[in-house]
This record gives C-alpha cells, sequence and structure tokens, in this order.
C-alpha cells in the first residue's frame, strides 16, 4: 500500500501551483499516494470554505508524511498552520524551501516552522532524493 503523503504549499498564483504541483507529480512518480488541496476539493465558495477546511484536516490526519512548499519571505500562513497540525499529530513533515531570500543569517525559515519539520531540503533534485530513500530504498516488512 502506497503511502499517503498531503503536499502543503501556497496557491494564489500560476508560479505557487506550478511549483506546489511539480512537487505533487515527483511525490506520485516516486510511488506515493497525494493529497494535493485544490486538485482533491472543490472549488471554494463561500458556502463550502467549512467543508474544505474539514476535508484538509481529514487528509492529514490520513497522511503518513506531509511535504510543505516553505518558498517566500514568510511561509504562506495556511502551509504554517498545516505544518503546526501536522506535527501536533506527530505526522513528519519535510519542507521544501528553493528561495534564495533568507530572512536571517542562522535562519532560513522561521525557527518555529524549521524545528517542526525533519529536514529543510533546497530544491526539487533533494526531494527527489529523499523520496527514493523514503519510498524505494525503504525496506519492506
Amino acid at each position: 500500500m502506497a503511502l499517503l503523503v498531503y503536499v502543503a504549499g501556497p496557491l494564489f498564483d500560476d508560479g505557487e501551483r506550478w511549483f506546489v504541483e511539480t512537487m505533487e507529480a515527483r511525490i506520485a512518480h516516486a510511488g506515493a499516494s497525494t493529497f494535493l488541496p485544490h486538485r482533491d476539493n472543490p472549488k471554494k465558495t463561500a458556502e463550502n470554505v467549512g467543508q474544505i477546511y474539514r476535508n484538509n484536516i481529514e487528509a492529514i490526519d490520513a497522511a503518513d508524511l506531509v511535504v510543505a512548499n516553505l518558498n517566500g519571505v514568510t511561509t504562506d500562513d495556511g502551509t504554517a498552520w498545516e505544518i503546526g497540525y501536522a506535527f501536533a499529530k506527530g505526522t513528519p513533515v519535510i519542507g521544501l524551501f528553493t528561495d534564495w531570500r533568507r530572512r536571517f543569517d542562522d535562519e532560513i525559515v522561521n525557527l518555529m516552522i524549521g524545528e517542526s519539520v525533519e529536514m529543510i531540503l533546497r530544491s526539487l533534485d533533494e526531494l527527489d532524493a529523499v523520496l527514493t530513500r523514503r519510498l524505494v530504498d525503504a525496506p519492506t516488512p
């Protein structure tokens, strides 16, 4: 049975959507099942935001892993919430930060996010390598 990976990240412009969809494609290529909020939920309306919220929570609850796009001067607030929720549930989180901007010399992202993720990867190629180790090379029980 394939691992379920919740793919988190901002979705407010074409570039953000492209990036999170690229992350999802690489995760799926590595053999995992994925939940991608903007794909796996209905189109957001004023009437269904509560249902989308519940769907996302249920998906994080079911996930074996969360992979989150951390790019930006600050991490997207919805993504930060998803990371915190996953961390509180004990679900491992991998962050991906390919942005060149840094907040501080010794801090890639906000320390609360940085301490909530297992690792922060710096490229899509690093994501592929980690997924290969985790999903493909992992010993079968």
